[in-house]
């Protein structure tokens, strides 16, 4: 079993920044990758930054140059820096980690970009 808990979200006004924490219960972002998804009322959780083992990653079309993933190993920890918000970021946003035929998710953080 695995538990990730994330944090870091808040209520920021457009053109503002956040970072994100996911951290979890042990040791597996050195071995597994990682996701953060997003969900905004309405609409289906989206994939939004991933990282492997190997430290690549990828991005959806939507937040490419404005979002960055990071990990730390030594402390469990994957990161989600958010810049240059827009109203259209705000979700809930979850850290998700598949292990085997396990998916681990975390209970969510809220952002919210207003002005």
């Amino acid at each position: 079993q695995v538990q990730l808990v994330e944090s870091g979200g808040g209520l920021v006004q457009p053109g503002g920044s956040l970072r994100l924490s996911c951290v979890a219960s042990r040791s597996i972002f050195r071995f597994y990758a990682a996701g953060w998804y997003r969900q905004a009322p309405g609409k289906q959780r989206e994939l939004v930054a991933a990282i492997t083992s190997g430290s690549s990653t990828n991005y959806a079309d939507s937040v490419r140059g404005r979002f960055t993933i990071s990990r730390d190993n030594a402390k469990n920890t994957v990161y989600l820096q958010m810049n240059s918000l827009k109203p259209e970021d705000t979700a809930v946003y979850y850290c998700n980690v598949p292990v085997g035929v396990e998916n681990y998710w975390g209970q969510g953080t809220q952002v919210t970009v207003s002005s």
